[in-house]
């Protein structure tokens, strides 16, 4: 059984930092894109960034580009968002998420609702 879970979320400044981490099992890395998406309270979900672990390559949407940074640990079935320089627009319910055998940039772009697996997510508060 698949399972993610996802920490790391907070209250924070507007410029400040947090780190996400996705604490995952029940599935390889090798057969799937990796990423998290955001959902505001009123707000379509939004995918963020995406990761292909058997390649390296990575996506992000243009709203976090050299903001955020997204990351796996294979060996420890964990991935990471590392969120520098948040604005109050950051705020939102973040989640971890997979797509099966996609690229970074295909899971990036596609709508949430055909993501196959995804976590119930953690908070991220961004304060002006």
């Amino acid at each position: 059984e698949v399972e993610l879970v996802e920490s790391g979320g907070g209250l924070v400044q507007a410029g400040g930092s947090l780190r996400l981490t996705c604490a995952t099992s029940g599935f390889s890395f090798d057969d799937y894109a990796i990423g998290w998406f955001r959902q505001a309270p009123g707000k379509e979900p939004e995918g963020v960034s995406s990761m292909s672990t058997s390649d390296g390559s990575t996506y992000y949407t243009r709203s976090v580009k050299g903001r955020f940074t997204i990351s796996a640990d294979n060996d420890k079935n964990t991935m990471y968002l590392q969120m520098n320089s948040l604005k109050p627009e950051d705020t939102a319910a973040y989640h971890c998420a997979l797509v099966h055998g996609v690229t970074a940039q295909a899971m990036g772009t596609r709508s949430i609702y055909e993501y196959d697996y995804w976590g119930q997510g953690t908070q991220v508060t961004v304060s002006s």
